[in-house]
């Protein structure tokens, strides 16, 4: 985990976790072993909420897939076990369940045929077949071997060299993590940040 601005990598020390997520400003994550989440930094809490498979940042989803808050209070939910969650810009839940994207709030079908990666936009969400991510400055994906800055039309303005991992948006910063937990900084120039 880092956190802005330094984003100097801390790792605490917990056993397997099914997911990460941000709600409010903290980072939560799944633990399966305990039947909780707990906070990764800051105070820490623990919040009993059974098994967990999915998190969004508003919501925990259980194997069964009915949901909680992160304070533990039951939430709507949806009839199984959903493979990843979000929350859109506005608030509402989306989730991938039996590889169809859904929205949590009527249970409608919005892709039948999901695909591996779930993104989160300012009004909605939608698969991708690469990471990808939507900010204030446009879209990010690490497709191709390379970083890719996107306009509104899906047209590439900026890449780099770069290899598989994830991405996200923390603030200004474009954020990537390699699975070996390499983190890399980005202005929405994808000009890269030298120091961390």
């Amino acid at each position: 985990m880092a956190r802005a601005p330094s984003f100097r990598t801390v790792c605490p020390r917990l056993p397997a976790v099914t997911d990460v997520a941000w709600n409010n400003g903290e980072a939560w994550a799944a633990v399966p072993s305990v039947d909780a989440v707990v906070t990764l930094d800051g105070a820490p809490r623990s919040v009993p909420v059974g098994r967990v498979v999915t998190l969004s940042s508003g919501r925990v989803y259980r194997e069964d897939g009915s949901a909680v808050t992160f304070a533990g209070t039951a939430a709507r939910g949806v009839a199984g076990a959903p493979t990843q969650a979000v929350t859109d810009g506005q608030g509402e839940e989306f989730v991938v369940l039996s590889d169809a994207l859904r929205r949590v709030s009527d249970g409608a079908v919005l892709e039948r045929a999901a695909g591996p990666y779930l993104v989160a936009l300012p009004s909605g969400a939608r698969t991708q077949e690469a990471p990808e991510t939507v900010g204030q400055f446009g879209s990010y994906r690490l497709a191709n071997g390379r970083l890719e800055a996107l306009d509104a039309l899906g047209q590439v303005r900026h890449a780099v060299t770069h290899g598989p991992g994830r991405v996200g948006v923390v603030g200004q910063w474009v954020v990537t993590v390699s699975p070996a937990g390499t983190l890399r900084l980005f202005d929405s120039q994808l000009q890269e940040r030298s120091q961390l």
